[in-house]
């Protein structure tokens, strides 16, 4: 493996992790998972459908998910991108609307991926309900690794100013202010959400 490649791998790994990597076998096994564990376990599937209900249909499954994947994509993550403009008009952070787009584009590209598992993890990520749910689960995790990031000094925090009345349809909006501030991230309470 080329050195930078590597070294590219192990810096994202790094911050995508639930646990402390154990050295370059635990990256490893989780690659070997993701590239061959998966499709494998996604063929077999794939064969088994095959052999039940034919392969013409099975064929005819894999297009069906994929347009109605494609097509909830579409609407779904333009729904998402005028909720997160309007957040963004009023100066509140997009917080909720950022993480949705993530989902919802992780979710298209399971659907580009022929196969039965990936294709119910991507359908379930683009239902607004399903979606909320990863959401809640992946809030934990995110709010982790941003607590190491600002523990490690990553993270620094600019305190601004934000002026509705500065700001068009068409600009950007005006911030004011060059405070550096430390500060310690906390979870949202639910009941504000």
């Amino acid at each position: 493996m080329n050195y930078s490649y590597n070294l590219i791998l192990s810096f994202a790994y790094s911050d995508l992790s639930l646990s402390q990597p154990v050295g370059k076998y635990f990256m490893f096994s989780k690659l070997f998972v993701l590239f061959v564990l998966v499709p494998a376990l996604e063929l077999y599937l794939l064969i088994l459908i095959g052999q039940q209900i034919g392969a013409l249909e099975t064929f005819g499954i894999i297009l069906a998910t994929g347009l109605l994947g494609s097509f909830l994509a579409k609407t779904q993550g333009l729904a998402t991108w005028i909720k997160l403009q309007k957040k963004l008009a009023t100066g509140q952070i997009p917080g909720k609307e950022l993480l949705d787009g993530a989902i919802i584009l992780i979710s298209a590209a399971f659907l580009l991926t022929p196969g039965v598992l990936t294709d119910i993890v991507g359908l379930l990520g683009l239902f607004p309900v399903t979606r909320s749910i990863f959401r809640k689960a992946l809030m934990p995790w995110l709010i982790k690794i941003f607590n190491r990031q600002a523990m490690s000094g990553a993270v620094r925090f600019q305190a601004t100013s934000f002026d509705p009345e500065n700001t068009t349809s068409h600009s950007a909006p005006q911030y004011h202010g060059d405070s550096i501030v430390d500060g310690q991230a906390t979870a949202r309470p639910e009941h504000l959400d």
